[in-house]
């Protein structure tokens, strides 16, 4: 678990690494893009039952829209609110692609050096919690730039659009157990690797 304490109680996790920590219902977690084109990869479990993990497609089909941002909910495999979005300042992030992997970099990167990727790192930090490696699902990629042809359907993955100190702001519903990258993949950062900073804030 690689997090490094920062002033005012923000956290910053190094790039091309990740963290895992409790988060109680009623808080609110900030996820801040420091410098500006970075993907954090979130995801979040039950904290009293890990069987109860967010769930893309049942967020999706009840949001009715693939742009989540302020005023969406993340909702879990059992159809409940796990986190609210309470203040978005980019409003562009994905919430179809898994998390990158040493498979994403021997497919989308052979001439790369291989990394174990966001997949890696939350199997690696989650596993104190009782979260097992096959129990990872789609994460919530804050900050990651997913267009879509609208004729092809064709997915791309472009540099994010967020800037320099930009953050996106979720309440939590329920207990949470919730796992957090500086994401690893080339494309997905614009080339370059960069640090995620997070705050946790109590009730508001």
């Amino acid at each position: 678990m690689t997090v490094c304490k920062m002033p005012d109680q923000v956290n910053e996790i190094p790039p091309r690494s990740g963290t895992a920590f409790r988060l109680t219902e009623g808080q609110i977690l900030t996820v801040i893009d420091p410098q500006g084109m970075q993907v954090a990869d979130l995801l979040a479990f039950n904290a009293q039952d890990l069987d109860e993990v967010i769930s893309s497609g049942r967020t999706l089909d009840y949001a009715e829209t693939i742009r989540l941002t302020t005023g969406h909910a993340l909702y879990s495999n059992r159809s409940r609110v796990m986190l609210e979005i309470i203040d978005d300042m980019v409003g562009v992030h994905d919430f179809l692609l898994t998390p990158c992997s040493v498979d994403t970099f021997l497919h989308f990167y052979p001439d790369e050096p291989v990394h174990r990727g966001c997949f890696g790192n939350l199997a690696e930090t989650l596993e104190p919690y009782g979260v097992a490696a096959d129990r990872i699902p789609v994460a919530f990629n804050c900050f990651m730039n997913v267009p879509i042809d609208s004729e092809t359907g064709k997915l791309s993955v472009l540099p994010p659009v967020s800037k320099a100190g930009d953050h996106i702001r979720f309440r939590a519903r329920m207990d949470l157990v919730i796992g957090l990258t500086a994401c690893s993949a080339f494309a997905s950062n614009g080339g370059s690797f960069k640090p995620i900073h997070y705050r946790v804030d109590g009730d508001s």
